[in-house]
């Protein structure tokens, strides 16, 4: 007899209200829920990574509801740097000290010294990993939370990454082998075009698309091993039992039209969906 994979639902709540998400907009408000079944979306705890790649224009949306703010090395010049040019009618200096990470985490090779400064002096904690030149400063970041953050419960622990996709490929590659690292968190890669999150083998996942900011371009990649078998629902070009892997048959360019995709596969796969980039112009 067949047992039935358990489910995994992902809700991707955290953009908020559309109105709010709109760039240099003070009072922004964002939650977010990647759910197992019977999560309580309030009950959830929210990280948002800022990585050393340009800001999404909701950056500061997210920071609102996260109860841990972190920086990935040069991360933090980004936060620094860029995250004033959103708010284009404050001064700089007054968007800077709303919006103080509460740790520094990396090699610290990158990182300019007047901003390490700035944030130390607002009593941001910098962790020098730098004796560790076998991970990234993400992967150092996601460690460090994982083993450091007890009150953060997991299953209810989400990690946003801003800034994860978009810049040189081998960074974005190496920002989804953070993904496989951890597959028992739930880990968001966003820029402002694009979402992409790790759909684990041996559960049925359903996805609610918020399509008012989401779609309809899709699709699901095969990285690390092929997918002997693979079935969705909810796609215009919808998978049966197929098959898929680099060299043959992949699901990209595909387009969502259900407000819920269900994937049931074999292998571990990426889900990856585009962000309409007009909500937040």
């Amino acid at each position: 007899m067949m047992v039935e994979a358990p489910v995994m639902h992902h809700y991707s709540d955290f953009w908020g209200n559309s109105s709010s998400a709109c760039r240099g907009t003070a009072d922004r408000e964002a939650s977010g829920c990647f759910a197992h079944p019977h999560d309580d979306c309030a009950s959830s705890s929210y990280v948002l990574i800022i990585v050393n790649c340009r800001l999404p224009d909701f950056t500061a949306s997210l920071w609102t509801k996260a109860r841990l703010h972190v920086c990935a090395d040069g991360g933090a010049n980004r936060l620094y740097h860029e995250l004033p040019k959103l708010f284009q009618s404050e001064d700089a200096s007054t968007v800077r000290e709303r919006f103080i990470p509460d740790a520094i985490i990396g090699d610290l090779d990158s990182i300019d010294p007047d901003v390490r400064e700035f944030y130390t002096c607002k009593g941001t904690t910098v962790l020098d990993k730098s004796d560790d030149q076998d991970t990234t400063d993400l992967h150092k970041c996601v460690a460090f939370i994982e083993s450091s953050t007890p009150d953060l419960r997991s299953p209810n622990l989400k990690l946003i990454v801003v800034g994860a996709l978009g810049g040189r490929f081998d960074h974005e590659l190496a920002n989804i082998n953070v993904l496989y690292s951890f597959p028992s968190l739930r880990i968001v890669l966003l820029s402002d075009s694009t979402m992409l999150l790790l759909l684990p083998r041996g559960f049925r996942h359903e996805i609610k698309v918020n399509s008012s900011i989401e779609g309809p371009h899709c699709g699901l990649i095969p990285v690390g091993a092929p997918s002997e078998t693979t079935t969705t629902t909810g796609l215009k070009w919808n998978l049966d039992r197929t098959a898929m892997a680099f060299g043959s048959l992949i699901s990209t360019c595909n387009l969502v039209q259900s407000q819920i995709v269900t994937v049931c596969s074999d292998a571990d796969l990426l889900w990856t969906i585009t962000i309409h980039e007009a909500k937040y112009s």
